[in-house]
């Protein structure tokens, strides 16, 4: 039985349009800019949140409440299809967890439906890439136990190496000290990081310059990537820095042969924490 829908929240940074073509369903989390009316994920342009961000405005984040979940759920239920939410790490966010209880309480309800929330331990195109390979698999037919199976059995292989521009966002969300920010600034210092299999976001190594934190990057995929090269998907998110992002997709794509890349936004709701110049790398590797 193939009657079961793919829902994910806007922790994928997927775009309306690519969720559309996946055929699953984002459920959005909100950010309020300024102290302002917070508004969904999705009705915000993440070229106009950069550069208010560039000129020192705030943004904040809201994770989905317990109720939303139900509320969508339900209505799919109603409707005699099963439910596979596939969220946004709970390293990073209590948005799964609402989900996660959302779905228990369900299953209850409806005893007959399956009802599934898996944590993803992912985040931006990391977990969009993992919900673009699940939404292929129901595509070719998998049922909604294969698709849960696949996820939970690759997330530990979905890589995710970023990298940021300025230091004070990381500050900020107490990623780095204040006098780490100053210092880092002042000599050029970039972070290279990755989410790790707790799925939560941790500082790994650093290079000096941006362009060598690019090329650590590259260096990442070159050595992990599962498989070959050619027959892998990969993702690429950036915080309205799209030169680097085609600079370091170039190399990925003449220097390993990957034929299927994708380019998009670090989202509104991610890049409220992360900030202006973030790039990030997502793909299949043999480990994070």
């Amino acid at each position: 039985m193939n009657n079961y829908v793919i829902l994910t929240d806007s922790g994928t940074d997927l775009t309306k349009e690519m969720a559309a073509e996946c055929g699953v369903e984002i459920i959005d989390l909100t950010v309020s800019i300024e102290g302002m009316e917070p508004v969904a994920n999705s009705d915000v342009d993440p070229k106009e949140l950069y550069a208010m961000l560039r000129d020192k405005k705030s943004a904040s984040t809201s994770a989905i409440n317990l109720e939303t979940f139900k509320e969508r759920m339900a209505a799919h239920l109603k409707e005699g299809e099963d439910v596979i939410y596939l969220g946004f790490s709970s390293g990073l966010s209590y948005t799964f967890t609402a989900g996660s209880l959302a779905a228990d309480e369900l299953r209850e309800e409806y005893p007959d439906r399956r009802v599934y929330a898996v944590d993803t331990l992912c985040a931006s195109l990391g977990q969009g890439l993992l919900v673009y390979l699940a939404a292929q698999l129901k595509a070719n037919g998998a049922d909604i136990d294969e698709v849960k199976t696949f996820v939970e059995e690759n997330r530990l292989n979905l890589c995710h190496w970023f990298t940021v521009d300025d230091l004070f966002f990381l500050k900020r969300g107490g990623r780095v000290s204040g006098a780490t920010a100053v210092v880092g600034t002042m000599l050029g210092i970039k972070p290279v990081m990755h989410v790790d299999n707790e799925g939560k976001l941790i500082k790994v190594s650093v290079a000096r310059g941006r362009r060598a934190s690019i090329d650590a990057l590259f260096a990442k995929i070159k050595d992990t990537i599962k498989g070959d090269p050619k027959d892998a998907t990969v993702f690429i998110s950036h915080g309205d820095c799209e030169e680097d992002a085609k600079y370091l997709g170039d190399r990925i794509v003449n220097e390993l042969g990957v034929k299927e890349l994708k380019i998009g936004y670090v989202g509104p709701v991610i890049g409220s924490h992360s900030g202006p110049g973030t790039l990030a790398l997502f793909y299949l590797g043999t480990e994070r």
